[in-house]
């Protein structure tokens, strides 16, 4: 089976940084918990086809089943043990799943989860997806097999046995994180996540070495941009990137939401953008796509029935849409969105073809800087792609150098080019590189995109 972890284990001559997406895809989806069959179908008929790179699927090995509150999301992150067994499907099911995506040139990348196993109170029994016995208390997980020699129990200087500060880094290594129980990764056969959003103990940086690694201070920075949230604003976006202190580009996975800070927990608090702010995240995955930082991941989610009491979803635990236990097929509506509750962000207009966009322009430089010195800006990617974003409480209607050839465009966001005509927004580039943007504040999507290939 050809899979890949989502941190690589490490290579040659720095394979360890290179997604391995088959040559003109460069971006991969989260299918967040959605079954094995449904991803091979999502793979042929759309991802392959839409030109997506890859899929991050949930966790597959064997999980706790947790009924006190009813399935959540988070079980999955629990492991009894690594048979390949979850309510996503069993190891046929996996299996399938891969060769079907490998066959269509859609890499599988797996969320692992190797820094614990189940919570410290999770009793004994076989209450797992596949059935393994377990027993928190003793450190029992035979079907791995883990025994209490394999734990930091007795590495841990806190009294709790639970990290106390985050700012001591041998708790953060060495304690239970939300009385998961916490592997001694110092053991040849037992190989964390690491949330750096600057100031922290550990260091994202640490682990270069193993590959790409998740920059959580993009989503939580460009949500705070363009939320206008602190005095920021997007004119100063244009040195994005390390120059906003973030890691190496060829170091960094970048998104602009995740399954976990889309619910609040995590990193970037309220400020990351989810598809519950529709018109601002399809902004944010725009920049992210455009921008030539860092490797790029979309989201794509489940809605649940959120309820805030003092400022908190007390629902955010809820896992996705099932009937008794059982995951719901994902529907496909007429009009291509999904239906029984899946968000498939990755199937709005807007955010696939911003997808296309970053495969037309891959390799191309950063060029063609504009901004209004507020909320108004623009960018291009050398002679290949041009988008404009408008997130002032004002119009806009400038006349901007595109880079392009000259031709007429269709506008990605607002349409389709379909069968050599558009169903948006034309843009009329003229032979200088030139061309006039006009851009409402009230515009449902604030942003016109036109590359390469939508030229009619």
């Amino acid at each position: 089976m050809k899979f890949l972890l989502l941190l690589s284990t490490l290579g040659f001559c720095w394979a360890q940084y290179t997604p391995h997406t088959k040559s003109g895809r460069t971006s991969i989806v989260h299918l967040f918990e959605w079954r094995w069959d449904d991803i091979a179908l999502e793979c042929e008929r759309y991802l392959a086809p839409r030109g997506f790179g890859g899929v991050q699927i949930s966790p597959p090995n064997e999980n706790i089943v947790i009924h006190n509150p009813s399935r959540p999301w988070w079980e999955r992150y629990q492991p009894i043990s690594y048979k390949l067994c979850t309510r996503s499907g069993n190891e046929d099911d996996f299996r399938d799943m891969v060769t079907r995506c490998n066959n269509v040139g859609v890499r599988i990348y797996v969320d692992a989860v190797i820094n614990h196993m189940c919570g410290s109170g999770a009793g004994a029994g076989t209450s797992s997806t596949c059935g393994s016995y377990y027993n928190a208390g003793n450190r029992d997980f035979p079907s791995v097999p883990y025994s209490g020699w394999d734990f930091n129990d007795g590495k841990c200087k806190t009294a709790s046995g639970e990290i106390e500060n985050y700012n001591d880094m041998y708790q953060v290594r060495d304690c239970r994180l939300v009385s998961l129980l916490d592997l001694a990764l110092e053991k040849d056969y037992v190989r964390s996540k690491v949330i750096d959003l600057g100031g922290e103990p550990i260091k994202s940086s640490d682990y270069f070495g193993n590959g790409r690694v998740t920059e959580f201070k993009y989503g939580a920075k460009l949500g705070t941009v363009l939320r206008k949230w602190n005095g920021e604003k997007m004119s100063y976006l244009r040195n994005w990137g390390e120059g906003w202190g973030f890691m190496p580009s060829d170091r960094a996975l970048v998104f602009v939401d995740n399954h976990d800070n889309q619910r609040g927990h995590g990193a970037g608090g309220a400020s990351i953008l989810t598809f519950w702010d529709a018109r601002l995240y399809k902004m944010g995955v725009g920049f992210m796509l455009a921008h030539p930082y860092g490797f790029t991941r979309v989201m794509s989610s489940f809605r649940w029935p959120r309820y805030f009491e003092n400022g908190r979803d007390v629902n955010d635990w809820i896992g996705p849409p099932n009937d008794s236990g059982v995951i719901k097929r994902v529907t496909i509506n007429p009009d291509t969105t999904c239906g029984n509750d899946w968000v498939c962000e990755h199937r709005w207009r807007q955010i696939r073809n911003m997808v296309a966009f970053r495969n037309v322009v891959d390799g191309q430089p950063f060029t063609n800087w504009w901004d209004n010195g507020s909320n108004q800006v623009a960018f291009g990617r050398g002679n290949k792609g041009f988008i404009v974003f408008n997130n002032d409480d004002w119009a806009l209607s400038s006349t901007l150098q595109t880079g392009l050839p000259a031709g007429t465009y269709c506008d990605v966001i607002s349409g389709d080019k379909i069968d050599g005509n558009c169903t948006g927004i034309k843009i009329n580039v003229s032979g200088d590189g030139n061309a006039h943007f006009s851009i409402s504040n009230f515009a449902e999507d604030p942003f016109i995109a036109i590359h390469a290939d939508s030229k009619l």
